[in-house]
């Protein structure tokens, strides 16, 4: 299954948009197991399935390409990815990819499009443990695909308990080029990128859930460089700008 998608997804990052990718030779380096992926997110699964092009790429020695196919025919089976249950049995494809690698988890914040508040599930602790204890896994600590949303207290829990090498990952342009699921291509032409920055310094230890937090907000947020000459009240004021923004291109282009 994961050759099938693979095959039918590769020409999205190198046809009909082009991937740049930077730090791919970090995964190369990585233990087989015990690692965990944050990133931010753009759409539910052209994000992931990218992630696995370049992981896959990477570790049959390519180095910032997913140029060849040839790697497709032998990919690394335990990578796991993280993804609100209700998502992964929202149509058949969806529940198809959840046979390929998903984690599945009840959002303690959000169901059907609406804001609720319930309790952490121990069993989908333990399985992103279990998934962490096996291979790589990805996460979304933002939890939605809309941008500058704060990052959920659970993925610091995630890491202080499981203690993951944690590997931050940034991406941009998926959100232009597919539409909101990362199903359909909504814009050709599009320079999508991924960026695979070093492993994150954490003590497991000293270091309370505030602190990891913290520290992956800095290390996977899209911060535009003139934003560090703007005084903290006007690059707040530009970031609610951009999430009204985005929120509107996305209600036009569905």
């Amino acid at each position: 299954m994961i050759r099938i998608f693979g095959l039918i997804s590769h020409s999205r990052y190198r046809k009909f948009n082009s991937l740049q990718i930077e730090g791919s030779d970090i995964l190369r380096n990585l233990p087989d197991s015990n690692v965990l992926f944050i990133s931010n997110h753009q759409t539910y699964f052209a994000d992931v399935a990218a992630m696995f092009h370049v992981f896959n790429a990477s570790l049959k020695g390519r180095d910032d390409s997913i140029k060849n196919v040839g790697y497709i025919w032998h990919p690394k089976l335990n990578i796991y990815f993280v993804a609100a249950g209700e998502t992964m049995k929202s149509g058949l494809l969806p529940k198809l990819f959840a046979y390929a690698g998903s984690v599945s988890i009840d959002r303690t914040w959000r169901s059907d499009g609406k804001d609720v508040k319930r309790q952490v599930k121990n069993s989908d602790i333990s399985n992103i443990g279990k998934a962490i204890k096996d291979g790589w896994v990805i996460t979304f600590p933002q939890g939605t695909t809309t941008p500058f949303k704060p990052i959920r207290r659970g993925t610091a829990h995630i890491i202080k308990t499981c203690k993951p090498v944690v590997v931050p990952i940034v991406i941009d342009g998926f959100r232009r080029s597919f539409d909101k699921k990362g199903l359909s291509i909504k814009k050709r032409n599009v320079l999508q990128s991924m960026v695979i920055k070093e492993p994150l310094d954490i003590d497991y230890e000293n270091e309370d859930i505030a602190d990891i937090v913290t520290k992956i907000e800095f290390a996977i947020e899209q911060h535009p460089s003139f934003l560090k000459v703007l005084s903290p009240k006007d690059a707040k004021d530009y970031m609610l700008q951009e999430e009204e923004l985005n929120k509107k291109r996305e209600f036009w282009s569905s």
